[in-house]
């Protein structure tokens, strides 16, 4: 049995090596701090990590990424770390509408689907235009927001200043249509622009305007990409390769205890590894993994304040999901199935019922990550995914048993009931977008909110956290600092907001916060780089960082591995 040999002491301690956890031990390797990283699972990458099947890898997580082109945020975080990140392609088929009235694509170029609408509804032609005229200054807005990515917590007053009058150029954009939201506030909304059902009927799932207006404002400004090769877990496994390969350590199937405080100052963990306990000294703690549970399990009792750990038990979350991942015997283009995510609904239901996760009235996300990724499958086979929101109160908490405690025990009637809402999910989809899929159906996974508690720790197995809202920015549940001195927050716990660019931007700023104490010199260089004073070329000219050779290369696909085995066993044979 493989033990783990922690060193006697680290700079940084880190809770969780999901993409947040994972850059921080990056870029604190790259500023010469030492670093681990605690993982309960055996591989990394938290909620965007892929698991691999048969030949079929499936990137089980990702619908689509923003600010990961070129000149994206997650792009400029990464580059700090190293030269060899993965590369995110640019999407230019993005969104697919379909139910029985309709079938309309929104690509990267929006003024393709504004084109359509005006010849096919004339009567709105005023008010498609300013529809996709504010989506263009959305977008014009969010271009400057790359260099908005610094918590004030690091600034001086000058630069809080300066940050505020950004902010706010930022913001104004925007504020027309923030009030909007609610079932009756996104259709007030929307019928500012549409009288056609049909074009209202477009957006029947949102629940608020911005909803609307923000995926069409990142199509302007080409800020769709699909996951690199491999997936989107090819990114965990390159921040674990920097990480290690300068110098840090990840501990995988480890779980927290506890964070050892003394005189209200965090100094440590104590981890189980396989029944073996350790105690694990440390300058700072960073906890990028769900909020209750650190606070309410990994914590002693009167460390934090009751009223946060209400409102943290009270806030509102990102719905978890129940996801239906299918390997094909066949390309999933046979189904005429392309690079964007289908979005199949009946839009004559209440908007409430599209977002249930009633299988048979619920919204289905319908995403064929094989036509994206070549490498995910065989040439001759495809891989499906289908989600719909899903919550862990549902079916009688999905039919399980709860331990002692307070653990999910999935049973026979837990198998029976995924068994029976994946059913009426493949139907769903066979009926409307992919006629004849059950006969090509070779493999088949069903996770529920259950399966995503328990490989990411989530509260109720939320995909993204806490979501952005009033409530929750009045009851303050997101920050980077906590009431213990040295321990800070990461992820999407710690920032409201959901997606990659959220998690990584956290980890960028609680690195922050620790090089401002720890190494100025980085610190000053890293704040100006991001602030958009200076380029990536003065940040490596500077030999502040450690070296890294840049050697990662992409971990096989299970289908890449066949390949290469046929293709050694054909050369065999005519040897």
């Amino acid at each position: 049995m493989r033990k783990i040999s922690p060193k006697t002491h680290y700079d940084v301690i880190i809770i969780g090596a999901g993409i947040s956890g994972l850059t921080s031990s990056a870029l604190f390797r790259r500023a010469g701090l030492s670093c681990c990283v605690i993982e309960m699972n055996s591989i990394p990458g938290g909620s965007i990590q892929g698991f691999k099947r048969l030949s079929y890898r499936f990137d089980s997580a990702i619908h689509w990424i923003n600010n990961c082109g070129p000149n994206g945020l997650v792009t400029r975080i990464f580059k700090i770390v190293g030269k060899d990140q993965p590369i995110a392609k640019e999407q230019k088929r993005i969104r697919r509408f379909v139910c029985d009235d309709f079938d309309y694509l929104i690509t990267n170029n929006p003024e393709e689907i504004k084109a359509q609408w005006l010849e096919e509804f004339p009567k709105d032609k005023k008010g498609i235009n300013r529809f996709f005229r504010d989506a263009k200054r959305l977008s014009k807005s969010f271009e400057n927001h790359t260099y908005l990515s610094r918590t004030m917590d690091t600034m001086n007053l000058f630069e809080k200043a300066i940050h505020g009058l950004k902010m706010l150029k930022f913001v104004i954009p925007f504020l027309p249509h923030i009030r909007f939201e609610g079932t009756e506030g996104v259709e007030k909304g929307l019928r500012r622009y549409f009288k056609s059902e049909k074009l209202l009927n477009v957006f029947a799932s949102e629940s608020d305007l911005l909803s609307c207006l923000v995926p069409i404002a990142w199509a302007y400004s080409k800020d769709f990409q699909v996951p690199p090769q491999g997936g989107s877990q090819s990114y965990a496994e390159w921040l674990a390769y920097v990480t290690e390969q300068t110098g840090g350590d990840i501990f995988y199937k480890t779980l927290v205890n506890k964070i050892i405080v003394e005189n209200k100052t965090a100094v440590g963990v104590e981890v189980d590894h396989r029944g073996t306990v350790h105690k694990i000294n440390g300058k700072y703690v960073v906890a990028a993994c769900d909020a209750e549970t650190l606070f309410e399990k990994m914590l002693p009792s009167d460390a934090i304040p009751a009223k946060l750990k209400e409102n943290l038990s009270n806030a509102e979350l990102y719905a978890s999901a129940f996801t239906v991942a299918l390997g094909l015997d066949c390309p999933a283009e046979n189904f005429g199935l392309d690079e964007e995510i289908i979005y199949l609904a009946d839009p004559k239901l209440d908007r409430k019922d599209l977002g249930s996760g009633d299988p048979h009235k619920s919204g289905i996300h319908v995403l064929a990550s094989s036509v994206r990724d070549k490498t995910l499958a065989l040439p001759e086979h495809g891989t499906l995914t289908l989600f719909i929101p899903a919550w862990m109160d549902m079916f009688n908490h999905w039919e399980c048993e709860m331990d002692g405690q307070g653990n999910y025990i999935r049973g026979e009637k837990y198998v029976a009931l995924k068994e029976k809402v994946a059913d009426i999910v493949i139907d769903r989809v066979e009926s409307k977008v992919a006629p004849g899929l059950r006969k090509h159906i070779v493999y088949c996974d069903i996770a529920t909110p259950v399966t995503h508690l328990r490989y990411t720790g989530n509260k109720d197995g939320s995909m993204m956290g806490q979501r952005p809202g009033k409530e929750n920015y009045k009851a303050k549940v997101a920050s980077y600092k906590t009431p213990i001195k040295n321990l800070l927050r990461s992820g999407h716990w710690a920032d409201l907001g959901g997606g990659i660019p959220i998690a990584i931007k956290s980890a960028l700023n609680t690195t922050l916060m620790v090089l401002q104490k720890e190494n100025k010199a980085v610190f000053k260089l890293l704040a100006k780089y991001m602030d958009g004073k200076t380029e990536i070329d003065e940040v490596y000219a500077s030999g502040l960082l450690t070296p890294y050779d840049n050697s990662w290369k992409p971990v096989a696909t299970p289908a890449q591995k066949t390949i290469l085995l046929r293709e050694k066993r054909e050369l065999e044979a005519k040897g």
